[in-house]
């Protein structure tokens, strides 16, 4: 049967698109095309990162299968890669670091047990309630001190025996910590932890979406890091710059459980080796130069100290936090700031977020002080002044 026009039409316009794609790999790209004005500095998140030239060219050139079916060949070879990275038996590639969090969560649990969080950890805050929306379980809480979760606090949370109360059968660490400022859980703090949950039977889920920069700052290789758990997540999709894309690792049977409930989340990928060819770029390209973005947050906190009314710990890594005193506002300032080209994120009722990352060179930085010393003095000064 012949092809009607509109078919015809149809197949020349996804010609065109293909010829286009690949056209744009070899160029230098609209991200790269010339501006009339400064480009915004960004420092929302690190997720807001662009996959640079080089990585576009790597997923044009991916070889793909059918992941679904096991044989995409790209995915395969990261999967194995960050086994080996984590030094556990397997590796599950998902979507987002909150859907392998969600999947670890799963794998390790039954409905009806309970969880301990620290109160400001992402699986709490930022992952709408999943613990329990997707594997039924209850969420005990405990405060730790900038992220660390005490062994006292886990002793505290388990119970003798008793039909009436849930079993606490899993403890979530996050490494590095979001909320504490990108904060490095100290390597001896979650091995004491680690130790006690497996005396007392409870396994251990590491969220370790930035742990390539707890490993890159303090110089802890990440198969130390990742020892401390059963299972370990780390995202491609923060600092490393991929466009999509997290790992989870663990024992064999954990993961094997874990890819079949990604399937019935609809996590399940086809020719997702255009996706993993970025995050293995990612880890052949991206990885060292995380002490480029720990340096740029040190220089960026030193100059947002000097504002009065602003208050900035020395970061660890690449988050910086910065607390307002009255009268300032932290939405007054963020709309000052995003006037004067820069972007930043309320992270509190007087906190401000900003994050280094791949995107932002030293002028972006250099830009961010100015303006944030702008909008303070202009702000301090109050209208009709």
């Amino acid at each position: 049967m012949r092809a009607n026009g509109g078919q015809i039409r149809t197949c020349r316009a996804v010609r065109g698109a293909r010829a286009a794609t690949l056209a744009a790999a070899d160029s230098p790209g609209i991200d790269s095309a010339p501006m009339t004005t400064p480009p915004a500095v960004d420092l929302r998140s690190d997720t807001i990162t662009r996959p640079t030239p080089a990585m576009r060219r790597a997923i044009a050139g991916a070889a793909v299968g059918d992941d679904v079916f096991g044989d995409d060949p790209t995915v395969l070879a990261l999967e194995q890669r960050c086994a080996q990275l984590t030094g556990k038996e397997a590796a599950l590639f998902v979507t987002s670091g909150t859907m392998g969090n969600q999947l670890a969560v799963n794998a390790l649990t039954t409905p009806g047990d309970e969880v301990l969080l620290e109160a400001e950890s992402h699986i709490f805050l930022y992952e709408q309630g999943g613990i329990a929306a997707n594997s039924g379980c209850l969420a005990h809480i405990v405060r730790g001190a900038r992220g660390v979760l005490a062994p006292e606090a886990l002793a505290g949370a388990l119970r003798a025996e008793d039909d009436h109360a849930a079993r606490l059968t899993l403890v979530c660490a996050e490494n590095t910590h979001n909320r504490a400022g990108g904060a490095i859980v100290p390597l001896e703090r979650l091995r004491a932890l680690h130790e006690l949950a497996r005396s007392r039977g409870v396994r251990m889920h590491l969220d370790g979406a930035r742990l390539w920069n707890a490993s890159v700052a303090s110089g802890v290789p990440v198969p130390a890091w990742s020892a401390c758990a059963d299972t370990v997540m780390l995202s491609f999709s923060k600092g490393l710059g991929a466009p999509v894309g997290s790992i989870l690792a663990g024992p064999a049977d954990v993961v094997r459980r874990a890819r079949r409930v990604r399937k019935r989340w609809g996590g399940g990928m086809r020719q997702a080796g255009i996706l993993a060819a970025a995050c293995l770029h990612a880890l052949d390209h991206h990885v060292e130069r995380l002490a480029d973005d720990h340096a740029r947050a040190r220089t960026l906190a030193d100059g947002l100290r000097e504002c009065p009314g602003v208050t900035v710990a020395a970061p660890e890594t690449n988050i910086v936090i910065a607390e307002l005193a009255p009268p300032l506002e932290v939405e007054a300032v963020l709309e000052s700031l995003q006037a004067r080209g820069v972007r930043m994120v309320a992270f509190g009722p007087r906190r401000i977020r900003a994050i280094a990352h791949l995107d932002v060179d030293d002028d972006g930085i250099a830009r961010a002080i100015e303006a944030f010393r702008g909008a303070v003095e202009a702000l301090a000064e109050g209208p009709g002044r």
